[in-house]
Order: structure tokens, then C-alpha cells, then sequence
């Protein structure tokens, strides 16, 4: 009786717009963050964005925390807000109030649109934030303790503020793995562990993954079901994915974001017996070796000078060996991830760079390309050092039978998509 209730009280707000959703507001939170942007589906246009930073936590004298981006003009000022519904009030306040203001009325937002890490087994698709989903996802906090819980914060600060009358969705990260085989996402442990605890691969980026194989097929000119198609989510966090025919068959994070390969501060996969080892070694608790893997270890712990590819790239330039030795690392780590997808996929038709680095980083994907000259993939090396970040480019030729693309990834624009798609088949 109550999810009826509440999808009848949720729908009443787009009625007016003959069911169709014209605005949408895609939050993504954060434990101390909320990050926002509002679009017009109409055209899918941005009409702005920003986020609020240090949530919960002092500002003191010249943090700007409140970052607004309209058009492309960019403004700050800093203010100090206690939690996530404060928060959530200030965005409101922009949005329709402020100066910065881009809709006369917050009514105008037909929807709003959460980005949520986990999903476990339960979601392989975006779904109306109920009060049964929201209980759901709570419980799924446990494999995802940094994230989840941040999640639900946003969803509730939200409706704190406007109340059933405007819908939510959750759209999971997870969602689109969820296509993966069972022999790719479980663990050669006791099976009981998977039972218990739901101890499995999930992978991550999921809405990045989605966004740039469909964006690359449509660029091919194929439908994503004739494709095989290995996606380059490089970043900080960074992840892979084998998406044949337009379903995930595997991807390198596992049942949390620090499996796969080197990353900025993950060591991706080490020897089980290694961090063992160490753990006695240095009489390690489990959340010290936790802090290890995921923040001192990677880029950062390998070069010994930085997690931004930026630094890496310079130190590199300058003949740091460390610097060095870590790039190549990464390069080696990542095609060997590529080449196990072209056997799980048994061939690849188009290899995509996004994210960061997948963006930005020439060296990166040059280096990574050169390890798949066996396959035909020749790029145009020129090219790839001119392309910047947030421009499209293909790096091969439309003849080739491997072709290689840089695309930005837009994952704020999937969940809005995913948003209106949910709210208006209600």
C-alpha cells in the first residue's frame, strides 16, 4: 500500500508536463560532498552545476566550498553547512533563489537522479527510490561502507526538503556488470562465503562503462548488439570492462574498488600471501593494511612522489626511474587486462580511453596500444598527443579491424537518462 501511495504522490508533479520529464536534477554524494548538476532532457543540455564541499567539517578562512558552474562561468563563496539537508537547502537556494539562478521555481524539477554505489545482487537496473529500496540499500552498506551510506544521506536530505512530490531514482554502479557470467564474478574461495556475505566480483563505473560503449558504438555506426567492445575507465580509480554485444562479461574491480590493476593510491590485485605477510610483519591491523592498499600504494606508493598522473608525467620527463618504473607498471597492467578480454570476448572490435588519464594521458594509451600491434592496432600518434580532455577523437582508421577511440564520459547525463526513463514508465 505504501509504495502505490507513494508512486501515485510521486507522479503528481510530472502530470502537469503530460508525463514527460523535462528537468532533472542528478545528485551524487559524498560523506563530506554533494555534488549536483540540473539538466534540461528537452535537449539534454546542462544548466548548471557545482558542488558543495567540506559538508559537516570547519571552513575556514578562504575555502570556498560552494562551487557553482553556469554556462562557463564558474563562482564560489564559502559557507558552512552542518549536514547533507543544509546542503541539499543551499543547492535549492541556487537553483531558484540565488543570483546564479537558473529556474524560477524549484516545481520545475521534475525529477531527481542519485548516484549509488552498490547494488549488490538486488539491482540490475535503475529503480524508484522506495521506502523498501532505501532499506535495501542500507543493508548493502556493509560492501560499501564509504559510499552507500553517503548515498542515502543525499537521497534523504533531498526529501527533507521536497518532500514525496518530486520522484527519486537510484541509479547503481553496479547495475550495468550485472550482466556478467557466473564464472567471471565468483571467487575461488569456500562458497559459503559468497552465501553469507555476498563475497563476489561487482565492478564499478558502471554507469561510465555504459555511457562510452554505447557512445562508441553509435560512433562506429553498429548497434552495441553486433559489438565487442573493451572500455578504458582511467582515472585516479580506474577500471576496465568487456562489454559484448552490449552486456558486461568482465570487468577488473571486484567486490570492492581496490581489486584490478594499479591505480593512483589501489595496488589492484597483490598476492593474497603478500599482504599477509606484511600484516605480520609490521603488526598490521586489518584497517592499517586497508589504508595501505587503497591510499599509500599504486602510483603513489610505487614512485614514491604522487598520485596525479600530472606529477608522474613530469618526474618521468625528468628522468625520475621511479616515475618511470610506475607508468610502465600501469601501461603493462593494463594491456595484460586487455588482452584477457579479447580471449573472454575472442576478438574486440573497438578499444575506449575515457576518464582522466584516459583523456589526457598520451603516454598512457600509446604505450598500452604498442603492446596490441599483434591485434593490427597502429594509432595515430600524432593525434594522440594533440587530443585534449573533453574532446573526441579516433585514433585509428575506419578501415582498421581494431579501432581505437578517446571519448568523454558523461555520467551525470546516464543518470538523468536513466531517471527519465524510470519516472516516466511509471
Amino acid at each position: 500500500m505504501y509504495i502505490i501511495i507513494y508512486i501515485i504522490k510521486n507522479i503528481s508533479s510530472i502530470i502537469i508536463h503530460g508525463g514527460k520529464v523535462l528537468k532533472v536534477l542528478v545528485i551524487n554524494c559524498g560523506s563530506s560532498s554533494l555534488k549536483y548538476q540540473l539538466m534540461d532532457m528537452d535537449n539534454e543540455s546542462v544548466l548548471c552545476k557545482g558542488a558543495i564541499e567540506r559538508i559537516g567539517l570547519e571552513i575556514k578562512g578562504g575555502e570556498e566550498n560552494v562551487i557553482i558552474k553556469k554556462g562557463g562561468d564558474k563562482f564560489t563563496y564559502d559557507k558552512e553547512l552542518p549536514n547533507h539537508t543544509d546542503a541539499f537547502n543551499e543547492v535549492k537556494y541556487i537553483l531558484s533563489e540565488s543570483e546564479y539562478k537558473v529556474i524560477d521555481s524549484f516545481d520545475e524539477v521534475d525529477a531527481i537522479g542519485h548516484r549509488v554505489v552498490q547494488g549488490g545482487d538486488k539491482y540490475t537496473k535503475s529503480v524508484l527510490a522506495t521506502k523498501e529500496v532505501v532499506e535495501a540499500v542500507k543493508e548493502l552498506s556493509p560492501l560499501a561502507p564509504l559510499h552507500n551510506p553517503a548515498n542515502i544521506q543525499g537521497y534523504e536530505a533531498c526529501l527533507n526538503v521536497v518532500g514525496p512530490s518530486v520522484p527519486q531514482v537510484f541509479v547503481f554502479d553496479t547495475a550495468f556488470h550485472s550482466t556478467m557470467p557466473a564464472k567471471a564474478y565468483m571467487y575461488a574461495i569456500p562458497y559459503k562465503y559468497y552465501e553469507k556475505y555476498g563475497v563476489r566480483r561487482y565492478g564499478f563505473h558502471g554507469t561510465s562503462h555504459k555511457f562510452v560503449s554505447n557512445r562508441v558504438a553509435n560512433r562506429i555506426g553498429k548497434d552495441i548488439s553486433e559489438l565487442k567492445i573493451i572500455t578504458c575507465h582511467l582515472g585516479n580509480g580506474s577500471s576496465l570492462a568487456a562489454v559484448k554485444n552490449g552486456k558486461v562479461v568482465d570487468t577488473s574491480m571486484g567486490f570492492t574498488p581496490l581489486d584490478g590493476f594499479m591505480m593512483g593510491t589501489r595496488s589492484g590485485a597483490v598476492d593474497p600471501s603478500a599482504v599477509t605477510f606484511i600484516m605480520k610483519k609490521e603488526n598490521l591491523t586489518p584497517d592499517e593494511m586497508d589504508t595501505i592498499l587503497n591510499k599509500k600504494s599504486g602510483v603513489m606508493g610505487v614512485s614514491g612522489i604522487s598520485s596525479d598522473d600530472r606529477d608522474i608525467c613530469k618526474a618521468q620527463n625528468e628522468g625520475d626511474d621511479r616515475a618511470t618504473l610506475a607508468h610502465e607498471m600501469q601501461a603493462y597492467e593494463i594491456a595484460k587486462t586487455i588482452g584477457s578480454y579479447i580471449t573472454a570476448m575472442n576478438g574486440v572490435d573497438a578499444i575506449v580511453f575515457t576518464g582522466g588519464i584516459g583523456e589526457n594521458g598520451f603516454w598512457l594509451r600509446s604505450t598500452i596500444c604498442s603492446y596490441l600491434g599483434f591485434m593490427g592496432v597502429k594509432i595515430d600518434e600524432e593525434l594522440n598527443k594533440k587530443t585534449v580532455k573533453g574532446a573526441e577523437a579516433e585514433l585509428t582508421k575506419e578501415t582498421d579491424r581494431v579501432r581505437v577511440f578517446i571519448l568523454a564520459t558523461d555520467e551525470e547525463l546516464m543518470i538523468a537518462q536513466d531517471t527519465k526513463n524510470v519516472v516516466e514508465n511509471l
